[in-house]
């Protein structure tokens, strides 16, 4: 028995002595190190390596029975098959919201802890999101490695790029499921459906007000402070919102970019179109709750409103009267400057109504006719 076990050791001793480790494979510390003959990384496990190798390869073996796409390993398959089954296995116990990854899960926890794990080592700013703090260090660095293969334009993030190439393609792939508009991204869409709900999430911490979209809570904050961050860089003029200003600039260039596919006409801004287009169309999408009368225009059915209200909110700061209107108010303001802004090009008289001006210069035009 002892002979046979003694020659079983010498047996197996000799086996083990005549294994060869293959290149990639390496004893280190009596442990097996598997090395990638590419790029030479280290793994700890052959079925590692094996999977690293995909990225040198390119090969994507896990392949989705639903829609096709294939991945390079069987975990990204897992996560992405959530997309079609809609399953949300990682739940926050906080809020309860659910997520498809557990990294989603994680960096969620921290809009409740307020945890910022990573730090900008340039100005010490901090970050909830590894990727936040990447994209972050490229306002330091300029870098802008998305380019545009169509119109060359960078971008500093991979999304913007994506987002950009929708205005060359024209591709809108988000719809709203109620009333089933497209929109080319998300945010775009998520916004668009407080339309249909009336939610507004963002809420002035000074007087209240409600807004459905955070920038324009921002804009509105700055009536409050007076805060006008955007100058024109031709006559110094400052405004509170860039909209603003890029429609003020167009008084300088001339500029109409907008044009009416009806009757040709041009306009500066696109929100001047709309409202032109119902001239054609007759469309009065403002409608009044008290009396039901309906307007073209927003700020038309806001004025038709003092009507039931009594409402004059316009004042004057030379006798104290108000109006209901504020083009009334800068007429009635003429009384106390006595500015005539209007001036007749056949006798050069002025005058303070434009309306005034008209019938005068039919009672010029009529007497000279008549003289001739």
């Amino acid at each position: 028995m002892e002979v046979e076990f003694f020659e079983n050791r010498i047996k197996y001793k000799t086996q083990s002595e005549a294994i060869n480790f293959p290149d990639d494979i390496m004893k280190k510390e009596g442990k097996i190190s598997y090395h990638c003959d590419i790029c030479n990384k280290s793994f700890s496990q052959i079925k590692n390596l094996t999977r690293h190798k995909y990225i040198h390869t390119g090969k994507k073996p896990y392949h989705c029975d639903i829609c096709g796409i294939s991945f390079s390993e069987k975990g990204n398959l897992t996560i992405h098959k959530r997309i079609h089954t809609g399953e949300k296995p990682y739940q926050c116990d906080i809020c309860g919201k659910s997520f498809s990854q557990v990294n989603h899960l994680t960096n969620h926890k921290r809009i409740h802890t307020g945890e910022k794990p990573y730090n900008c080592d340039i100005c010490d700013k901090a970050f909830s999101h590894g990727i936040t703090l990447t994209t972050h260090k490229r306002i330091h660095t300029g870098e802008k490695s998305y380019q545009c293969d169509i119109c060359g334009k960078a971008f500093s993030e991979n999304c913007h790029l994506i987002k950009h190439k929708r205005t060359h393609t024209g591709e809108k792939p988000y719809h709203c499921d109620i009333c089933s508009k497209l929109f080319s991204q998300t945010g775009h869409l998520t916004t668009h459906k407080r339309v249909h709900t009336g939610e507004k999430p963002y809420h002035c911490d000074i007087c209240g007000k409600s807004f459905s979209q955070n920038d324009h809570l921002t804009n509105h904050k700055r009536i409050h402070t007076g805060e006008k961050p955007y100058h024109c860089n031709i006559c110094g003029k400052s405004f509170s919102e860039i909209g603003h200003l890029t429609s003020h600039k167009r008084s300088h260039t001339g500029e109409k970019p907008h044009h009416c596919d009806t009757c040709g006409k041009s306009f500066s801004e696109i929100s001047h179109l709309t409202t032109h287009k119902r001239i054609h169309t007759g469309e009065k999408p403002y409608h009044c709750d008290i009396c039901g009368k309906s307007f073209s225009r927003s700020s038309h059915l806001n004025t038709h409103k003092r009507i039931h209200t009594g409402e004059k909110p316009y004042h004057c700061h030379f006798c104290d009267k108000s109006f209901t209107h504020g083009n009334t108010l800068t007429i009635h303001k003429r009384i106390h400057t006595g500015e005539k802004p209007y001036h007749c090009d056949i006798c050069n008289r002025s005058f303070s109504h434009k309306s005034h001006l008209t019938k005068h210069v039919c009672i010029q035009k009529s007497n000279c006719i008549g003289v001739s």
